[in-house]
């Protein structure tokens, strides 16, 4: 296993959960009596770039071509994404004319907040069934995983896009220099790239090892990922604490010539991790 920003290969295991089955893959009373699949579900640190990661990965279409996790049955949720969308359109001056895109849109509870706002929308989620509901919820949605082929499809429906997000997704992936690549790709000269992780010293400082499961490849800090973003020619310009999973980071990204400068608030998280 090599440190999936950085490439090191000496990576320090620190927490091992023995082999455990996948989150939500309930199973039913006929086959109660067969093997269950599991997996191993340990934690290494990289000592170099800071990244916290599982040290096996499960490959993702078992997690999420069938996804059961609809994010808009939580109340909680409904209110957090309307918010976020109305923040994001507001602080950016997004209209009629922006695009947002949004990574792993489940059944498009975010891009709603955005539509609120008059802002073009297009979602992209692997898994067919969610897909299925945002379309019904009038969400114009890409079932497939955020890829090369995706941004050109989405470049020759919509243009480029002023806002690109991925909550709770940025830390499922596995390839996230790809991820990375494809963003800058797809996002205006000036656009932002908003990410929403479970903050790695909130899961310390609390003991919420019950956030560690296998589609949470990645556990991250601000420093982490200030060191990947900087590999990948962007730059975090902003970072905000939020209530969801137990503390999280929502990240602000540009590309490495955008206009935003940094904020305060990158400088102060990244001397106090």
């Amino acid at each position: 296993m090599k440190c999936r920003i950085c490439g090191n290969e000496d990576l320090k295991k620190f927490l091992s959960l023995g082999e455990m089955p996948l989150a939500n893959s309930f199973i039913s009373k006929e086959d109660l009596s067969k093997k269950e699949n599991s997996f191993p579900l340990e934690t290494c640190f990289c000592s170099k770039c800071k990244l916290v990661q599982l040290s096996y990965v499960v490959p993702p279409e078992m997690m999420f071509k069938n996804y059961v996790y609809v994010s808009s049955t939580t109340a909680t949720f409904r209110v957090h994404f309307a918010r976020m969308a109305e923040d994001i359109a507001k602080t950016f001056a997004l209209d009629k004319s922006s695009l947002a895109v949004d990574i792993g849109s489940n059944d498009g509870i975010l891009l709603k907040g955005f539509q609120k706002m008059g802002v073009q929308t297009i979602g992209v989620e692997p898994a067919t069934n969610i897909a299925e509901i945002a379309e019904q919820n009038g969400v114009e949605t890409i079932n497939d995983f955020f890829s090369e082929s995706v941004v050109k499809e989405i470049l020759a429906r919509k243009g480029h896009a002023d806002v690109i997000t991925a909550t709770n997704v940025f830390a499922h992936v596995d390839n996230i220099h790809d991820l990375a690549k494809n963003v800058k790709a797809l996002l205006k000269k000036d656009g932002i790239f908003v990410i929403e992780v479970p903050y790695l010293i909130d899961m310390l400082d609390k003991m919420l090892f019950d956030t560690i499961y296998h589609e949470h490849l990645s556990y991250f800090s601000l420093t982490s990922l200030n060191n990947f973003f900087a590999m990948s020619g962007m730059a975090v310009f902003d970072v905000q604490k939020v209530d969801s999973h137990g503390g999280s980071l929502r990240v602000f990204v540009r590309k490495k010539d955008g206009k935003f400068g940094i904020k305060p608030s990158v400088p102060k998280m990244l001397e106090d991790e």
